[in-house]
C-alpha cells in the first residue's frame, strides 16, 4: 500500500537541533535481569525471549505501507504489528547513511515490527544530508508517526526511539541529544564530526565494526561511547571482522542486540536485560562489548 500524505509541520523537531553463533555468545553471557519496574507488565509484548528468538522474526504478523510525501523528511516505509488487541506499541524511526536510501535499512522494518514495534525506515530530504539534518528528520518522522500516520492510535507517544546507519547513526545521536524524552538510541557504525555527546540522557547502544574504514571505531564509535554519560544506560558492541556496511544486511548479532535494547528500554521489559548484562564474550561475531550494568 502507498500513502500520499503530507505530515504536519515539524513543530517539535524545529525547536530542536539548527552465527559459531550469536546464540552461543548470548548463552555464555546470561545473567538474571534486575527486578521489573511496577509498570513493566503493561509494556511487555510477546512471549519470554530466548537466545534464538532475538535473532529471528518475532511472534507478530507485520503490515506495511509507503509514505511518499512528507514534511520535514523524505518519506519512507512504515512497518507495524497487525495485532490490535494488545494495547499500544513503542515506535522507532531509522535513517540511512550518506547517499543511501531507506532500502539500505529495509530489513529492520519487518524484523523489529515482528517483535512488537512500529518501525519507520525513512528517506532523507537529500541523500547528502549531514548528521544534524538527519537527526532533525528522525524527530520529524516520529512526530508524523504519532500524530498523522494511519497507525498513530497503535503507538504510545511516550515510548519512542531512533536508529541510523553511518551519518544516519550520527543523526540518531544528534536526535537523542536534542530530545531527552526518547527511550532509546542505536547508532549503527555511526559517523559524525562531533565526537562529544556528553549531553545525551537517552539509553544508547553504540554498534561499531572492527574493520570499518569509513567510520573507524577509534575515531567514531569508541569516542561516541566514551563521551556518553551513561546515566540512563549505555553499551558498546563491536562487530568482529565487519565492515562499515555490515548493518545494511540481515545480521544475527545486530538483530539480537537491537531487539534486546529496544525491548529493554522502549518497553521497560527487563526480561531482555539478561542478554545485555553482562553481554557477550569476544568470539567470531563480537570483538568487544562494554556496558554500564546494571541498567
Amino acid at each position: 500500500m502507498t500513502e500520499l500524505i503530507s505530515a504536519s509541520p515539524v513543530r517539535r523537531a524545529a525547536r530542536r537541533l539548527g552465527v559459531l553463533s550469536v546464540a552461543a555468545a548470548l548463552v555464555g553471557g546470561l545473567l538474571s535481569g534486575a527486578a521489573a519496574r511496577a509498570d513493566t507488565a503493561s509494556c511487555q509484548r510477546g512471549p519470554d525471549p530466548t537466545p534464538e528468538s532475538i535473532t529471528e522474526d518475532g511472534p507478530y504478523d507485520v503490515g506495511e505501507y509507503e509514505v511518499r510525501l512528507a514534511t520535514g523528511f523524505g518519506g519512507g516505509t512504515v512497518y507495524y504489528p497487525t495485532a490490535t488487541g494488545e494495547g499500544t506499541f513503542g515506535a522507532v524511526a531509522i535513517a540511512p547513511g550518506y547517499t543511501a536510501s531507506q532500502t539500505s535499512m529495509a530489513w529492520y522494518g519487518p524484523r523489529l515490527a515482528s517483535h512488537g514495534f512500529v518501525v519507520f525506515t525513512i528517506d532523507t530530504l537529500s541523500r547528502l544530508d549531514q548528521p544534524s539534518s538527519r537527526g532533525r528528520q528522525l524527530l520529524a518522522a516520529l512526530e508524523y508517526l504519532t500524530e498523522d500516520s494511519r497507525v498513530a492510535d497503535r503507538i504510545d507517544p511516550g515510548r519512542l526511539a531512533v536508529m541510523g546507519h553511518s551519518m544516519g547513526g550520527g543523526g540518531a545521536l544528534e536526535a537523542a541529544e536534542s530530545d531527552p524524552s526518547l527511550r532509546a538510541a542505536i547508532p549503527l557504525t555511526g559517523w559524525n564530526l562531533d565526537k562529544d555527546f556528553s549531553g545525551v540522557e537517552v539509553p544508547t547502544l553504540v554498534i561499531g565494526a572492527e574493520n570499518d574504514s569509513i567510520a573507524p571505531v577509534r575515531t567514531h564509535s569508541e569516542p561516541f561511547y566514551e563521551s556518553l554519560p551513561g546515566t540512563g544506560g549505555k553499551a558498546y558492541l563491536e562487530l568482529a571482522g565487519a565492515s562499515h556496511f555490515a548493518p545494511n544486511l540481515p545480521n544475527d548479532t545486530i538483530s539480537a542486540y537491537t531487539v534486546s535494547w529496544l525491548k529493554r528500554f522502549v518497553d521497560d521489559d527487563t526480561r531482555y536485560e539478561e542478554f545485555l548484562c553482562p553481554g557477550p564474550v569476544a568470539d567470531r561475531a563480537v570483538s568487544e562489548y562494554r556496558e554500564t550494568c546494571p541498567f
